[in-house]
């Protein structure tokens, strides 16, 4: 148990960076699944992340069920609700909404799930997510019924994260939503990485691979990708390298 996060935490303790893919079962069609997994599995992805703000169809243990048999790279349940849930994933980002003020977000969502989770095998990932202003409206933002914390205020997000690990969260999760038009900015990961200890995970917005290195210069312990993968494949190859990158010593 918890093999995942002490292998996340040691990682971050050498300066080593991950790179997880974000695949929503809604979105990524079956026929492309093929691709994806082959260049995540060649390139060395460090994890899949499975799940959306919705989840409208019965995709969910199917999806896993193929990533399990055509890789070994673990597989983290990123749940938008209480029942995004299978026994088929290996660990799952417990998620507390930490920017907005929705209680059920905070604690009522996770009462519900707790009796599954405690029974499950599955290794459990407190993380305190973070919705960060990305300039669009977003599914999360929505269903949530709660605000990003503007992308300017540092020190809001500084002292939410702060927050977050003082309440023993394992993890920080800045997200700017799926297709951001503005991915969480270098100076709100700099600001993020000189507050707290804890390991630090950055998506929304990543487009390309020069993105993808100046978050985890910044400071980002993970990096995830989840949109632009679903629209063009070939992309792993370049992020995963540029990420990988600051791995390699010299």
């Amino acid at each position: 148990m918890n093999m995942i996060y002490q292998e996340l935490v040691e990682a971050k303790q050498k300066g080593l960076k991950k790179l997880a893919i974000l695949i929503d079962p809604d979105k990524l069609r079956l026929n492309k699944m093929d691709h994806v997994i082959k260049k995540a599995v060649d390139n060395e992805v460090d994890y899949f992340f499975i799940g959306g703000s919705l989840i409208v169809n019965d995709m969910l243990d199917k999806v896993l069920e193929i990533l399990k048999k055509e890789s070994r790279i673990p597989l983290i349940l990123f749940p938008g609700n209480s029942m995004q849930l299978s026994y088929k994933a290996d660990a799952i980002l417990f998620l507390s909404l930490i920017s907005g003020r929705n209680p059920e977000l905070l604690i009522g969502h996770h009462v519900i799930s707790a009796p599954y989770l405690k029974l499950s095998q599955l290794e459990i990932i407190s993380t305190g997510y973070m919705i960060i202003d990305g300039g669009v409206n977003t599914t999360v933002g929505y269903m949530s019924n709660t605000f990003p914390i503007p992308k300017d205020k540092t020190d809001i997000a500084a002292c939410t994260a702060i927050a977050g690990e003082m309440l023993g969260l394992k993890t920080i999760f800045l997200d700017a939503g799926s297709g951001a038009h503005f991915p969480v900015t270098k100076n709100m990961i700099e600001t993020i990485k000189g507050s707290v200890n804890v390991p630090i995970i950055v998506g929304g917005g990543i487009k390309n691979a020069e993105k993808a290195y100046e978050n985890i210069s910044a400071g980002a312990d993970v990096v995830v990708i989840g949109n632009a993968v679903e629209k063009d494949p070939s992309l792993i190859a370049e992020i995963a390298a540029a990420v990988h990158s600051k791995n390699i010593k010299v």
